[in-house]
């Protein structure tokens, strides 16, 4: 179903909304302002819980926190806003502070999609970024899949194509909190497990200053299951303010690379993805983000669980054939499969 509000986003057109809905009562609901997952209703003990992170839809193009963008044309962060493509120095738009974050000014979860198509169980949004657009070459076509099954699982499927080398690490920007998401609780009380033996340190900035480094006998040892709070802000974290680290993926093919539970285990959910990391953000600057019902959610309210590239990518050959770097004409698709049980 899609039906447009009564008020106008920043280009002063309405809002296009899409809700899906499966067999079992699941609810999902998607905009077309950045492509945004807006909301996810699962099934538990006979009603529906919200698991996502929102405001409303008003406040979406002025919140920061990215709540459920898709995010391009380069999620996470680039190093002082440049990079070198070939002999040339790309020098980008900078948005956090000297640096680029998420596609800069006007990256992608600043834009309006166009609806491709939608039916009961699916909607399909596509995006033109123009040569130039926040410093990158290349004209990138983009599209977002989001499908809703009847085994209450959401899948989001990227493709990109460009027809020029260009960085390109896309990603969606959901906070999940399978408690209660609404008025948001301290997301610390989930537990979670990781299928991932290395994580990336970062500086005070969130910009690697190292390479991918062990999480035996760290804080970073999600390896087996653990309250988010047993190992908080120690070692690398301290200079975050918690997690907000990148994850190399086990590319096993066996298991979920997330399973993140709520505090009373009533919900679990699994991420299954074909990107080779995964950044682990426990909403440590959430505080003043607008929720949906007019109030203010706090730090550590929300966990981002982005599947991507590793960040700075475009600055790190050695890191390249983890993607992040695309080829002209060449295909660009990743997925990644949110099952909640």
């Amino acid at each position: 179903m899609l039906w447009q509000t009564e008020f106008n986003a920043p280009d002063n057109e309405p809002y296009n909304i899409v809700e899906l809905t499966n067999t079992n009562g699941m609810r999902v609901q998607f905009m077309d302002w950045g492509a945004t997952w807006l909301s996810c209703k699962v099934p538990v003990s006979g009603g529906l819980r919200e698991v996502l992170l929102g405001c409303k839809v008003a406040d979406y193009p002025h919140q920061t926190a990215y709540l459920g963008a898709s995010v391009g044309r380069y999620a996470n962060r680039i190093a002082n806003a440049q990079f070198a493509m070939g002999q040339r120095m790309l020098q980008l738009v900078a948005n956090q502070g000297k640096h680029q974050l998420h596609g800069g000014k006007e990256g992608f979860d600043k834009r309006r999609w166009k609806v491709d198509a939608y039916g009961p169980n699916f909607v399909r949004f596509s995006l033109v970024s123009l040569d130039g657009d926040q410093g990158f070459e290349g004209n990138v076509s983009a599209e977002v899949v989001y499908t809703l099954t009847d085994e209450n699982s959401v899948k989001i499927e990227y493709g990109a194509e460009s027809d020029k080398d260009t960085a390109l690490n896309l990603t969606n920007h959901a906070y999940f909190n399978l408690e209660n998401a609404v008025q948001g609780c301290d997301v610390r009380k989930h537990i979670l497990r990781l299928n991932s033996d290395f994580y990336l340190p970062v500086d005070a900035e969130g910009i690697p200053n190292s390479s991918l480094k062990s999480v035996v006998d760290t804080s970073f040892d999600f390896r087996a299951e653990k309250l988010i709070a047993e190992d908080f802000q120690l070692g690398d974290q301290v200079v975050t303010k918690g997690y907000d680290h990148s994850f190399m993926v086990n590319q096993t093919g066996q298991g979920p690379c997330v399973l993140l539970t709520s505090p009373n285990k009533d919900l679990c959910l699994e991420v299954y993805t074909s990107q080779a990391a995964l950044q682990v953000y426990t909403g440590n600057c959430l505080a003043g983000t607008p929720n949906r019902e007019g109030n203010l959610y706090q730090d550590y309210h929300g966990i981002a669980l982005e599947t991507q590239c590793l960040p700075d990518t475009p600055n790190h050959p050695e890191w390249q054939h983890y993607g992040g770097m695309q080829k002209a004409g060449e295909r660009y698709y990743q997925w990644t499969e949110f099952r909640f049980k």
